[in-house]
């Protein structure tokens, strides 16, 4: 199996691509810088003996750059993403809002040109995050020019990701295709209950400490990656369904979970397409319709 994980060089990306390479895949890590990148990939073969793994470049954020030459995949775990927690508001090159543009437009874009060369059964994973529970899109301004709060916009740009990834595996089974696409979210993932991966991570005496009474609650980023590395390898997870962590969302092992209330809408999730379609100029599935 052949794994391209987008920010693979850190955070729950990178305990994705160690774990995906210790059950045998062979990964791709997508990042934008290539040290950080060579630093997870040397960080990985000194866990994982004999790994195959390698990188390409990949800059969310910059959609003409997006022609990843990464080969035949058999998955994708669509996992980068920006967090902002203070103004000001800031654009991608293209002039999106930086959390809306890199978390849900960048891999809109990145799958509309990956799926073509994608494997016939590939699988499709998207990472959404718990704080996107509560949320809702706002179509009078998706991209917060009007109002801008950083927490919110972050959290909208993941709502606007998994009501893709959801909408995307509905078309595929209109299509035909074989190809799914899954959801899954880490719960609640701290670095500070997160075991050290230098130069990639390192976790200090005092930081582990302090983070020891959240782990009644939460757990630590390698625990995150989980339910994505489950809903790659897993062959009897189905598309369209939402894995997580087994205890409230928020930790413990992976466990199939029930949409959450706003992840039902399906004619939110038809619009954002619309409207994705319209901010990159890609269309995921265009060249599969008759004469397309």
């Amino acid at each position: 199996m052949r794994v391209l994980v987008t920010g693979g060089n850190a955070g729950i990306g990178y305990f994705a691509a160690e774990q995906l390479a210790s059950a045998g895949a062979e990964v791709v890590i997508g990042s934008r810088d290539p040290v950080k990148a060579q630093a997870a990939i040397g960080s990985i073969l000194s866990r994982v003996p004999g790994a195959k793994v390698g990188h390409v470049r990949l800059d969310l954020a910059d959609l003409g750059s997006l022609e990843p030459d990464a080969g035949v995949l058999d998955a994708v775990l669509c996992n980068a993403g920006v967090a902002l927690d203070a103004p000001p508001r800031r654009e991608t090159a293209d002039g999106h809002e930086l959390m809306f543009g890199t978390n849900h437009l960048g891999h809109f874009a990145l799958i509309a040109r990956l799926l073509p060369v994608l494997a016939p059964a590939a699988r499709i994973v998207t990472t959404g995050s718990f704080a996107a529970k509560s949320a809702r899109l706002d179509f009078a301004d998706l991209q917060s020019e009007r109002d801008y709060q950083p927490k919110r916009a972050y959290e909208r740009s993941k709502l606007a990701q998994m009501l893709f990834a959801l909408e995307l595996d509905r078309r595929l089974r209109a299509a035909g295709a074989r190809q799914v696409s899954v959801l899954a979210h880490p719960g609640g993932a701290l670095d500070s209950l997160t075991p050290s991966r230098p130069p990639v991570h390192t976790r200090t005496t005092g930081a582990w400490l302090r983070g020891l009474p959240a782990r009644l609650v939460l757990h630590g980023k390698d625990a995150g990656a989980r339910p994505a590395v489950r809903a790659v390898l897993d062959p009897d997870v189905e598309g369209g369904r939402l894995w997580g962590p087994r205890v409230f969302g928020l930790r413990g092992r992976p466990r199939l979970e029930q949409r959450w209330a706003n992840l039902t809408d399906d004619a939110a999730a038809a619009r954002l397409w619309t409207e994705s379609v319209a901010l990159t100029g890609v269309e995921p599935l265009a060249w599969r319709r008759p004469g397309g």
